[in-house]
C-alpha cells in the first residue's frame, strides 16, 4: 500500500476487541500481516499511530476504534480518516520502560484488593507485545479475573539496540511513541486520586511518599526531656507508616489508629500533639477539645463526632490503602470518654459519644488512615473499651522531665536570650535544672518567665509615673539573683517539696538528746539509703510510735527532709478535718498516686489515729479509711519508681490489734526522756535559757534524778520559764517538771495501770467461778485460788 487509504472511523464491533486496544480493519482493505502498525492523520500535522487487528465481518471502508482511543485522538464518527502503514525503526523506538498510570475504569467498582504489578506486568506483555504505545494514549486493561482497569502512557524510555550488538553501553532515552518488545519493562503507579491498591516490585517507586516531612528539623522540635516518649510513640504508631503500603500488606499489619497522652498537667501532652501534626505528611490535624463535642440536642453529640471522621471516611473509599493520613487531637478526652454507666444522666449523652466513636475508629467499616491523638490528665475515667488494642493502644505517660530534660526545656526557653546576650554570665542552666526537681515543663516556662519580669522589675523607677530606664535595652540582662528570686518566691512545684510544712515541725530543729534518737535517725539514713539503692524493694514503709509528745512528728519530718527526694509530701488528718469517710479515703489515694508520678518520692502520715478516727470510748473506728490505708501501704510504685512511708502513731498496740502495723517493714520506738542528764542536755542545746547559776543549780538537782518527759512537753516547760520572773525562774522550772514528769507521777501512773488490771483479773474470776456448771473443776479451783489472793480471805 504506497498511496494512503482514506477509511471512515466506526466503533469497535465487539467488546473483546475493544480491549485489545488495537485499530479494527477489514483484511481486505488492509493486511495486518504486511502492516503491524498504521499512521492516522486526523489533522494536517496530527497523526496517531495504533497496532492492527482484522475482523471479517467489519465492512470495508471502515475502521474500528473503541472509546478510549477516540477521545485520545479525537476522531469523531463516520469521519474518513487518511490511514498510512508505519514501520518502526526498532533500533531505536523498542520501549525498554514503559511507565503506565492504572486506575479503576469504573469508580462505583472500588475495592481495597491488593493488585500484584509483577502479574500484571506479565499479563499487560502477553496481551501487547509488538504492541505501538505513545505517551499520554489511554488504554483498557483487563487483568485476569479483576475489574478492568484503566492505564495511561505517562512515559517510554527506549533503548539503542544497534549500540548494544556492538558490545556498547546504551543508556535509555526518553521517546514520544514506540513499540513494546516480550522483554520491555512494565512499571506500573498509582494515580493520585485513585484508590487502587498496588503490590510487588513493579510498581513505581517514585509514587510512594514518606509519612515524615522531609524539611523537620527534630532539634527544633521545641519538646523537652521527653526523648524517650517520643522514640516510643515513632515505633508504635508511625514505624508501619514509613514503609510503602505494599511492605504493610505483605505483613499482614494494621496501622496503629490511636494514642493515648496521660500525666501531670504542664508536662508537654498538648505540645507533643502538635509537633506530631507538624512532623507528619498529613492533613492539618483537627484539634478538638473534648468539651465541644457535647450539644444539649439529641443527637447532635454523635453527629459531631461522624463529623470528625467524615472527610477520611470519603478518602479511605476512593484511594483505599493509599489514602492520606487523616489525625484527629483530642484534648481532655477524659470529658467525652468517661467510663459508660459512670455518669448519672436520663439522657445517657456521654455513654452513646463513646459508642459513636468506638464504632469509628474501629467498627463494622475500620478506617486505616486516621491517627487518634488522645490527651488527659485522668486516665482511670476513660473507659477502658478505648484502651484495648486497635484503638488507643499506644498509651505513654508523659512524666515528669528528669535532670537532663530540665536541661533541655531551659534551654529552649532561653535559647532567644542567649542569641541576643541578654542572659548573664553568672546563669548556670546545669544548676537551675538540680533546683527544679520535680518542676514539669510549663512551671519551668513560667519560672524562666518570673526572671524576667524581676530582671525588668529593676529598670522601672516606681514613683508618680513610672519610667523606664532609657538604656534598658542595653543594660537588661537575666543573672542568676533573678532566677533564684523565681525558684524561692514565684514558682513552686504542684509535685514538689511542701517544704513550708515541712519547716512547721521542725521549726526548733532536732535535738539529739540521747541515744534514742541517734538509733532513729541512723534507722532513717539506712532506710533511705535503700529506697535509693535496692532494685528489689521499690516500696519501703517505717513506723516510728512511741509516747505522746516523745517528738515522733519532728523525727519523721527531718528524716523526709533528710532523703533530698524530688518528692515529699506531709499528709494530717489536719488537713482533711470535715472530710467524709470516702473523700478522706479519695484523698489519701491522690495523694499516693502523685506520688507515683516521681522516681524518688517520700510521703509522711502522721497520727493514724487520727485518720483512722479512733477513740478509746467505745471503742470506735473507720473501717473505710482502714482498708484504705492498708492497701495503700503495700501497693507498690509503678516499674522505675521508688517511694518511702513514713508513718506516726501513739497507739502501737490498737495499729496491732487493727492489723495495720503488718504494713510495715519496720517499727521504731521513740521513747521519752528518762533521766535528769537528758533534760540537762535539752537546755544546753537551747541557747540564753538560763544563767550560769542557774545552770549549776540545775545540775545539782536533775543530774542523778528521775524523769519521764517527752521532748515536746519539756520544750514547753522551758519557753514558759524562759517568760517568768528570773528570781522565781528555777523554782517553777522545776516544780513544773516534778509534776509532769517526776517520778511520783511515772509511779502512780504504773499502780493506775496496776489496780485497773486487777480489776479486771478479779471480775473475770468471778464471772467463770459463779458459772462453775459451765467449767471443770480444775478451772474453779485455780479462779478460787485467784480470788483468795485478790480478796485477802475466802471468797
Amino acid at each position: 500500500m504506497s498511496q494512503p487509504l482514506q477509511l471512515s472511523a466506526t466503533k469497535c464491533p465487539t467488546d473483546e476487541l475493544s480491549l485489545l486496544n488495537c485499530a479494527i480493519i477489514n483484511e481486505k482493505d488492509i493486511d495486518p500481516k504486511r502492516f503491524r502498525h498504521i499512521e492516522v492523520m486526523t489533522g494536517v500535522t496530527s497523526k496517531f499511530i495504533f497496532t492492527t487487528k482484522s475482523y471479517s465481518h467489519l465492512p470495508q471502508g471502515k475502521i474500528g476504534f473503541n472509546n478510549f482511543q477516540r477521545k485520545w485522538a479525537s476522531i469523531e464518527l463516520e469521519r474518513p480518516y487518511q490511514i498510512r502503514p508505519y514501520t518502526f525503526d526498532k533500533n531505536v523506538q523498542s520501549i525498554a520502560i514503559l511507565v503506565l498510570e492504572v486506575d479503576f475504569m469504573n469508580k462505583k467498582n472500588v475495592t481495597a484488593d491488593p493488585y500484584d504489578t509483577d502479574k500484571m506486568a506479565v499479563e499487560f506483555l502477553q496481551q501487547f507485545t509488538d504492541h505501538a504505545f505513545t505517551v499520554g494514549q489511554s488504554i483498557a486493561f483487563q487483568f485476569m479475573d479483576k475489574k478492568l482497569l484503566s492505564v495511561i502512557v505517562k512515559e517510554i524510555n527506549a533503548a539503542d539496540l544497534s549500540a548494544v550488538a556492538r558490545g556498547q553501553n546504551s543508556k535509555a532515552k526518553k521517546i514520544d511513541f514506540g513499540v513494546t518488545l516480550p522483554n520491555t519493562t512494565v512499571v506500573f503507579e498509582r494515580g493520585e486520586a485513585t484508590a487502587i491498591n498496588l503490590i510487588g516490585k513493579s510498581k513505581g517507586k517514585t509514587q510512594f511518599v514518606s509519612i515524615i516531612n522531609p524539611d523537620f528539623d527534630f532539634k527544633t522540635i521545641g519538646i523537652g526531656g521527653l526523648d524517650n516518649e517520643f522514640n516510643a510513640i515513632f515505633r508504635r504508631a508511625f514505624a508501619s507508616r514509613v514503609f510503602p503500603p505494599e511492605i504493610v500488606y505483605q505483613l499482614g499489619m494494621k496501622h496503629c489508629r490511636g494514642i493515648l497522652l496521660f500525666g501531670p498537667p504542664g508536662t508537654g501532652k498538648t505540645l507533643m500533639a502538635r509537633q506530631i501534626g507538624k512532623m507528619l505528611n498529613a492533613r492539618e490535624p483537627k484539634i478538638v477539645n473534648g468539651p465541644q463535642i457535647l450539644d444539649k440536642y439529641v443527637g447532635e453529640s454523635e453527629a459531631n463526632i461522624r463529623k470528625l471522621f467524615a472527610e477520611a471516611e470519603d478518602e479511605e473509599k476512593r484511594s483505599g490503602p493509599n489514602s492520606g493520613l487523616h489525625i484527629i487531637i483530642f484534648d481532655e478526652i477524659d470529658a467525652i470518654c468517661k467510663s459508660r454507666g459512670s455518669v448519672a444522666s436520663g439522657a445517657g449523652v456521654h455513654d452513646t459519644v463513646v459508642n459513636q466513636l468506638l464504632s469509628k475508629i474501629d467498627g463494622v467499616d475500620q478506617l486505616n488512615n486516621i491517627l487518634i491523638i488522645g490527651m488527659t490528665n485522668r486516665r482511670d475515667m476513660i473507659d477502658e473499651a478505648l484502651l484495648r488494642p486497635g484503638r488507643l493502644e499506644v498509651q505513654i505517660e508523659i512524666g515528669l522531665p528528669d535532670k537532663n530534660g530540665r536541661l533541655q526545656i531551659f534551654n529552649i526557653h532561653t535559647a532567644l536570650m542567649r542569641q541576643n546576650n541578654k542572659l548573664a554570665d553568672d546563669v548556670d542552666l546545669k544548676e537551675f535544672s538540680e533546683l527544679t526537681r520535680n518542676f514539669s515543663g510549663a512551671e519551668i516556662e513560667g519560672l524562666v518567665r518570673a526572671a524576667m519580669s524581676f530582671a525588668m522589675n529593676r529598670h522601672i523607677k516606681a514613683g508618680k509615673h513610672v519610667e523606664v530606664d532609657p538604656d534598658a535595652a542595653d543594660k537588661l540582662k537575666i543573672c542568676r539573683a533573678d532566677f533564684m528570686h523565681a525558684v524561692e518566691n514565684d514558682i513552686k512545684p504542684a509535685f514538689g517539696v511542701s517544704k513550708e510544712e515541712f519547716d512547721l515541725y521542725i521549726a526548733n530543729g532536732i535535738l539529739i538528746w540521747g541515744q534514742a534518737v541517734t538509733d532513729v535517725l541512723e534507722e532513717g539514713h539506712l532506710r533511705i539509703s535503700q529506697t535509693i539503692k535496692s532494685e528489689m524493694t521499690p516500696l519501703v514503709s517505717i513506723l516510728i510510735e512511741g509516747p505522746p509528745n516523745s517528738g515522733k512528728t519532728a523525727l519523721a519530718a527531718h528524716i523526709a527532709l533528710l532523703s533530698k527526694f524530688p518528692y515529699l509530701k506531709f499528709c494530717t488528718a489536719q488537713t482533711m478535718l470535715g472530710y467524709t469517710e470516702i473523700a478522706k479515703c479519695q484523698q489519701l489515694k491522690k495523694i499516693f498516686e502523685d506520688a507515683h508520678k516521681s522516681a524518688l518520692s517520700c510521703v509522711v502520715v502522721d497520727e493514724l489515729e487520727s485518720f483512722l478516727e479512733y477513740a478509746p470510748v467505745g471503742p470506735r473506728y473507720s473501717n473505710t479509711v482502714l482498708q484504705t490505708l492498708k492497701l495503700l501501704f503495700k501497693r507498690a510504685p509503678p516499674k522505675g519508681r521508688k517511694l518511702l512511708i513514713i508513718a506516726t502513731t501513739s497507739y502501737r498496740d490498737i495499729l496491732e490489734q487493727l492489723g495495720l502495723s503488718q504494713s510495715f517493714s519496720k517499727i521504731i520506738h521513740v521513747s521519752n526522756m528518762s533521766s535528769g542528764k537528758h533534760v540537762l542536755h535539752v537546755i544546753n542545746e537551747i541557747e540564753h535559757t538560763f544563767n550560769d547559776d542557774e545552770m549549776k543549780h540545775l545540775e545539782k538537782t536533775l543530774n542523778d534524778k528521775k524523769i519521764w518527759i517527752g521532748i515536746k512537753t519539756l520544750l514547753d516547760l522551758i519557753e514558759v520559764a524562759r517568760q517568768a520572773d528570773d528570781k522565781y525562774r528555777v523554782a517553777r522550772f522545776l516544780a513544773t517538771l516534778e509534776e509532769v514528769g517526776g517520778p511520783n507521777r511515772r509511779l502512780i501512773q504504773v499502780m493506775l495501770m496496776l489496780t485497773a488490771a486487777c480489776c479486771w483479773l478479779f471480775w473475770f474470776c468471778v464471772y467463770i467461778h459463779q458459772l462453775n456448771p459451765l467449767f471443770g473443776p480444775q478451772l474453779k479451783s485455780l479462779t478460787a485460788r485467784v480470788l483468795r489472793i485478790l480478796w485477802g480471805s475466802e471468797f
